[in-house]
């Protein structure tokens, strides 16, 4: 029989909604006193239209699964879907609401990096804090002290407070220490989203040294389909807080993810019915893939094809540094490019004004093998938030391409790369 180290039994976690049990006693009197009133909680944060006519609120439902010993286990879903809280209950920062939970080995837990940082104290002080928080002992420290400053790439900082450290040296040393973890089993929540994409290589890397060559049991939840492609070897599908996919299959897991099981005759079109998605600066409306004719597009779409991206939205707040565009992600959540209207020369950047604005571009068909490829909107204020971010996938559109780039009879077969461009060459002879 396998060796399972982690046994979850029917996990329920359930919430009650506009209860006592906001951390304050002024908070508690605040919604007592506007319900014996008959007026709205002014401390409801929850939304209650996900359990109408009801006050519970069911962020898991009875969720069973194991994991056997050396496994890398993806979790992943929507926002919402349950994962965070999964492993707040397996990290035992709550309980829950009814089930049970069976562990065969050590445990850490890494659901935030930089948690339990001081900034007044300096990086090398850090490192022994830190490390003791997350489980370490102090000889474990000193034996792992110098492979945490090589792989964190501080080492003149070392005697400097952190609160002089930039974000990118904070998350660096952070990720360092809980990247040296000893534990059997660890539990990841987005840890690999941070610093430059340098480092988010090494970070990668390193993980994929944990999961592979150190045969450690791995629990990942994250929204970047790349990285959960290369380190799982199984992923837990969640969606409204139950399993809707346990498989070994992970290209099958993620495609369900990212809605790349096709209808035939849908058309490639995303609308805003539910009114889900609001902002001032820019509320979506429509987005969907139109012919040179503004037609529409169902079906399988060729690399030759003329093929527009449309996006619609209201504006209420115009701001010039408004960027609205997309990430074209590949069936396995590889990111193939970014664009948006912030992409043109600065004299000629879009600015959109009040009202019902669209934003249209073409897509570049001409690139793209044969396969399916997920659209997913990016709206965001330069250096400031995003609006909508395309790595949570929340607004997306799927479509299929068949057939081989430019007209060629010398390419038959599918070109190598996640790209096939078709780039126009010349030749001279002397």
């Amino acid at each position: 029989m396998a060796n399972i180290v982690i046994n979850i039994e029917h996990i329920s976690k359930e919430y009650q909604l506009g209860v006592i049990g906001y951390g304050t006693l002024m908070h508690d009197l605040q919604s007592m006193w506007a319900r014996w009133r008959g007026k709205e909680d002014p401390n409801q944060r929850l939304d209650t239209n996900h359990s109408i006519g009801s006050r519970r609120f069911l962020a898991l439902d009875n969720v069973s699964f194991s994991v056997q010993a050396g496994e890398t286990l993806g979790i992943i879903g929507v926002n919402g879907a349950g994962k965070s809280t999964l492993l707040k209950i397996l990290s035992r920062i709550t309980v829950p609401s009814s089930g049970r939970i069976i562990f065969r080995g050590r445990i850490a837990s890494l659901l935030e990096v930089g948690t339990g940082f001081h900034t007044e104290l300096t990086g090398r002080e850090n490192i022994f804090m830190n490390g003791a928080i997350l489980g370490m002992t102090r000889r474990e420290i000193l034996r792992k002290f110098d492979q945490i400053v090589d792989f964190s790439e501080i080492e003149r900082f070392l005697d400097t407070p952190v609160k002089r450290y930039s974000s990118g040296m904070y998350v660096r040393l952070a990720f360092a220490v809980a990247a040296h973890l000893d534990a059997e089993i660890l539990l990841l929540d987005e840890v690999l989203a941070v610093g430059d994409a340098e480092f988010q290589r090494k970070c990668l890397s390193r993980m994929r040294d944990v999961t592979q060559n150190e045969g450690r049991t791995v629990l990942f939840v994250s929204h970047n389909m790349e990285a959960i492609h290369r380190l799982c070897n199984r992923l837990v599908l969640l969606e409204h807080g139950k399993v809707q996919l346990d498989t070994r299959n992970v290209s099958e897991a993620i495609n369900r993810y990212c809605g790349t099981v096709l209808r035939s005759g849908e058309p490639y079109q995303w609308t805003n019915t539910d009114k889900s998605y609001h902002d001032p600066l820019f509320t979506p409306v429509r987005i969907c893939l139109t012919d040179a004719q503004h037609n529409i597009l169902t079906g399988s779409i060729h690399p030759n094809d003329e093929v527009y991206v449309v996006i619609e939205g209201t504006v209420q707040e115009p701001d010039s540094d408004l960027g609205v565009g997309y990430v074209l992600f590949t069936e396995h959540g590889i990111a193939l490019f970014t664009t948006s209207q912030l992409d043109m020369t600065s004299e000629k950047v879009l600015s959109p004004a009040a009202g019902l604005v669209t934003f249209a571009s073409k897509l570049p068909t001409h690139w793209l093998h044969t396969g399916t490829y997920t659209l997913a909107l990016h709206v965001h204020q330069y250096r400031v938030r995003n609006l909508i971010d395309s790595n949570e996938q929340t607004i997306r559109i799927t479509f299929q391409v068949e057939g081989i780039p430019g007209n060629s009879p010398y390419w038959e077969q599918p070109r190598q790369g996640y790209l096939a461009p078709v780039i126009p060459w010349t030749i001279t002879v002397r």
